[in-house]
């Protein structure tokens, strides 16, 4: 697995676009563009609305939960995290994107990728 880092959603999203990669990992609280407007970016431009994307953030709300769902997110994985079992997800969402399953998989919901019994603020 290559990895190629960021350090804001500006620089993610240009290099979303000259990089093309097979996933993209945001967090919520970057510094001169958040995760939030990064993702909308993503979105938005023609070259870069098909590249799957995972939240991966501290906020643990139902309505952080609820917007990265309506934005399209393919999961919304909580701090702190395992980095051991990182890998292997991130590793399984690609694979299932390149078979054409990103839809099935934002349908599914996987408990994985989507933390159960968030409570709004």
């Amino acid at each position: 697995m290559e990895v190629i880092q960021a350090q804001d959603g500006g620089e993610g999203l240009e290099l979303a676009k000259s990089e093309n990669p097979d996933l993209v990992l945001l967090d919520l609280m970057m510094p001169r563009v958040d995760g939030w407007t990064a993702a909308q970016g993503l979105m938005e431009d023609e070259g870069t609305r098909r590249i799957p994307f995972l939240f991966l953030t501290a906020r643990a709300t139902a309505a952080d939960r609820r917007r990265a769902e309506e934005l399209g997110a393919l999961g919304y994985i909580l701090k702190p995290f395992d980095p051991v079992r990182l890998p292997p997800l991130v590793a399984d969402v690609v694979a299932r994107c390149a078979r054409g399953e990103a839809e099935e998989l934002r349908r599914e919901r996987p408990s994985a990728l989507w933390p159960p019994n968030l409570e709004d603020p």
